[in-house]
């Protein structure tokens, strides 16, 4: 345990020492059970006689706080204190932004069926051939040329290795320099805004729509709109003049599960190129589709490059490998690198050494076809059941793709109740009201199915109709 003990001047060192060991334990620095320095050692590193320091220990010794033991050394008594707290008074503030943001979604009770949406089945990940891949990037050999692992826009490697997939599996257009490696959607996001984006600026949302991405807009000072959107996806005729940027999920609008129609990507297109606007797109999901013809990207579409496109693999391999990026035009390399840089400087160098193995030896495509079986399998039983046995309360939303399905409830049901009182009976749903951001909500409950197995799926659906029929605790 490295003890940190400082002298000022000459006199009384024994007591200096004996004071700051002192509060060192009492504030819980240094724990019940933990060695202190011998005596000699601490000495010689504080320039003074041992002697001196034996004082201090004996001093501690003699009011209950250490312990010497012969040969072993001098150990830390349990003083009873707790740990050491920051001062309670400060006159900083934080700016008025954060008072009223929230983390999302909120702490669920422990639940029986999770069926909140974005959560990934984890038992499907191939863990063996990740822990061999993991183990040799490890090795002092593994990650090469330390100059070129801090590259803050990713390692090489992984860069080209996402440019490949992207482009076969999501159609989108890039090479490796168009590529910045991130940890996650949001930072991806992070960077876009601080790059392109001034405070103040008029950042237009889908409504609903997905609160951590207009969450980070706002704590950026940026102004966020919400945009109403229907059975083709956000509405362009209903787009703020003023808008600097629009964000969407246009594959597989978040949280509804429509795409967007072709018709309105191409009016979308339109409308940014006569305002100069950027357009974020966030294909969150894309690799999961069941049906229906393939969704071109925004980007693909884009002849101005004006579409930045972000992705991530949290939702196809597990949530605690924090790895994104974002597919940028030229014009932007040197400021999201540079951005990049001085936010985190770059992801996991492991990790990102990893993916791209685990992407060139073929294995992700490997994952994603199991799993997308399995996905499927269960998306068509959710949408079965919900056909048989919901009607009297749920008009389900058309969906292909994606790891959860919406439906909405009639006009004036109370959807957040409905959740409070499914997870008082062991079922876990996010409301659709949660992601309204300015117009009226729209009441409806949203069915992830990644994190329930598909045999539990039938029971937990039967539970959340004995909730909504109000039979459930009768």
């Amino acid at each position: 345990m490295e003890v940190h003990v400082s002298l000022d001047g000459r006199r009384d060192l024994s007591g200096q020492i004996y004071r700051q060991l002192r509060a060192a334990i009492l504030d819980g620095r240094v724990r019940a059970g933990e060695p202190l320095p011998p005596t000699r050692e601490l000495a010689r590193r504080l320039a003074i006689s041992r002697n001196t320091v034996a004082a201090a220990y004996d001093r501690l010794a003699a009011e209950g706080f250490l312990s010497g033991r012969v040969g072993a050394g001098t150990f830390v008594l349990d003083a009873g204190a707790p740990s050491r707290a920051a001062p309670d008074a400060s006159p900083l503030r934080p700016r008025e932004v954060w008072e009223s943001i929230s983390a999302w979604p909120g702490r669920l009770p422990d639940v029986r069926w999770d069926f909140r949406a974005g959560l990934p089945d984890v038992r499907l990940f191939p863990y063996e051939p990740w822990r061999r891949i993991m183990s040799g990037v490890l090795r002092p050999s593994g990650l090469g040329d330390p100059e070129r692992a801090g590259d803050p826009a990713g390692l090489p490697e992984l860069r080209a290795a996402i440019a490949r997939h992207a482009g076969v599996s999501r159609s989108v257009r890039a090479g490796a320099a168009d590529v910045v490696v991130t940890s996650g959607i949001q930072q991806a996001l992070d960077l876009i805004g601080r790059v392109l984006l001034e405070p103040g600026a008029v950042v237009a949302v889908e409504d609903p729509g997905y609160p951590p991405a207009r969450l980070l807009f706002r704590s950026l000072g940026m102004r966020v709109a919400g945009v109403p959107v229907d059975a083709e996806g956000l509405r362009v005729d209903a787009l703020p003049d003023d808008a600097r940027a629009v964000y969407v999920t246009p594959s597989h609008q978040f949280p509804l599960g429509m795409p967007m129609s072709l018709p309105r990507r191409r009016a979308l297109l339109d409308w940014a190129r006569t305002r100069d606007v950027v357009i974020v797109e966030d294909d969150y999901d894309t690799e999961y589709r069941y049906g229906g013809r393939p969704i071109e990207p925004l980007q693909s579409l884009d002849g101005d490059g004006r579409v930045l496109y972000v992705g991530s693999f949290s939702k196809i391999m597990r949530p605690v490998l924090r790895l994104g990026f974002v597919v940028a035009p030229p014009a932007l390399h040197r400021a999201l690198r540079l951005a990049r840089y001085v936010s985190s400087w770059h992801a996991d160098l492991p990790v990102q050494a990893a993916l791209a193995r685990f992407i060139d030896e073929g294995l992700l495509a490997r994952h994603l076809r199991r799993s997308r079986r399995e996905y499927q399998a269960r998306h068509e039983l959710v949408a079965a059941l919900l056909a048989e046995r919901f009607g009297a309360w749920l008009s389900p939303v058309p969906s292909a793709a994606g790891l959860h399905l919406s439906a909405t409830l009639p006009d004036g049901a109370d959807d957040a109740a409905v959740v409070r009182r499914a997870a008082a009976e062991g079922v876990g749903l996010f409301a659709l009201s949660e992601f309204a951001v300015s117009g009226p909500p729209v009441r409806g409950l949203v069915f992830g199915y990644g994190a329930v197995r598909a045999e539990e799926i039938g029971a937990g659906l039967e539970r959340l109709r004995a909730v909504l029929s109000g039979a459930a605790g009768a």
